[in-house]
C-alpha cells in the first residue's frame, strides 16, 4: 500500500507532525527521508529493505552514498538527500553553537569529532588547530584514505597550523573497523610528525584513533 493510501493518522508525516519526530520508527524516518517509492513499493517499504539489507539505522548512515544509490528504487538523488541528513546529524551531535570547544583531554576529543568520524566508511585524518587555552580554532580534513589507510604527508598536516598561528594541534584520525587500537603505521607516522612539530617549533597535544563508541588517545600511551 502507498503512504498516501494509508489513513491520514498512520501517515509518517502526519504523526510526525501531531506526535513528534521520536514517536516514529527508523524506517519510517527513512521512508520520509526518501520521499517516494517505485511502482509496487511504497518508500516505507523501500526503507525497511534498506534496514533488512544493512542491519540498522547505523549501517546505514555509514554507508557511501554511491552505495545506496545503486540499491533498487533508490537511485542517486535520495541517496543524495540521505546522506545529507546523515552529516547534518552528524555536525549537530558534534557542536553546540555558540559554545567555544576547548580539547584538554582525550575524552573532550572524542566528545568533539566522535559523532562525525566515528561511523565513516573509509579512513579520514583531520588536524585540530588549538589556541593557547586549548580551544578549538577550527579543523581541517588532511586526508581521506581507503578502508584501510590513508596517506599523510607532514606538509599538509602543519601547513593549516602555520596559516593560523596556532598554538598546539591535535592529530585524529578513524578506523572505520570500528577498533581504535593504533597499528603500526599509526605509530610510525605518529612519531613522524612529532619530530617534524618539533623542527617547527610547534607542540602537538596528541593523537586521537577513533572507533566506534570507542577511542584511543596516543599521548596516553606515551607514544606523544
Amino acid at each position: 500500500m502507498a503512504i498516501r493510501d494509508l489513513p491520514r493518522a498512520e501517515r509518517p508525516r502526519e504523526r510526525l507532525y501531531w506526535n513528534g519526530a521520536e514517536a516514529l520508527a527508523d524506517a519510517e524516518l527513512l521512508a520520509l527521508q526518501l520521499g517516494s517509492g517505485t511502482p509496487g513499493r511504497s518508500a516505507a517499504d523501500l526503507a525497511r529493505e534498506m534496514l533488512a539489507t544493512y542491519g540498522s539505522l547505523a549501517e546505514v548512515a555509514a554507508r557511501e552514498p554511491a552505495e545506496l544509490a545503486r540499491l533498487a528504487g533508490v537511485g542517486p538523488a535520495k541517496a543524495a538527500r540521505l546522506a545529507a541528513a546523515f552529516e547534518l546529524s552528524r555536525r549537530l551531535r558534534a557542536r553546540t553553537p555558540g559554545v567555544r570547544v576547548v580539547l584538554s583531554a582525550p575524552a573532550d576529543v572524542y566528545a568533539a569529532f566522535g559523532p562525525l568520524m566515528e561511523d565513516l566508511p573509509r579512513e579520514v585524518f583531520r588536524v585540530a588547530l588549538l589556541d593557547a587555552q586549548n580551544g578549538l580554532l577550527r579543523d581541517r580534513v588532511v586526508s581521506e584514505g581507503t578502508l584501510s589507510a590513508s596517506l599523510v604527508h607532514p606538509r599538509e598536516v602543519f601547513k593549516p597550523a602555520i596559516l593560523e598561528s596556532a598554538a598546539s594541534v591535535i592529530l585524529l584520525h578513524n578506523h572505520p573497523s570500528g577498533d581504535p587500537t593504533p597499528s603500526r603505521e599509526d605509530i610510525r607516522l605518529t612519531r613522524q610528525l612529532v619530530e617534524c612539530a618539533r623542527l617547527l617549533d610547534l607542540r602537538i597535544h596528541d593523537h586521537v584513533v577513533i572507533g566506534r563508541g570507542r577511542f584511543v588517545s596516543l599521548a596516553e600511551r606515551g607514544i606523544i
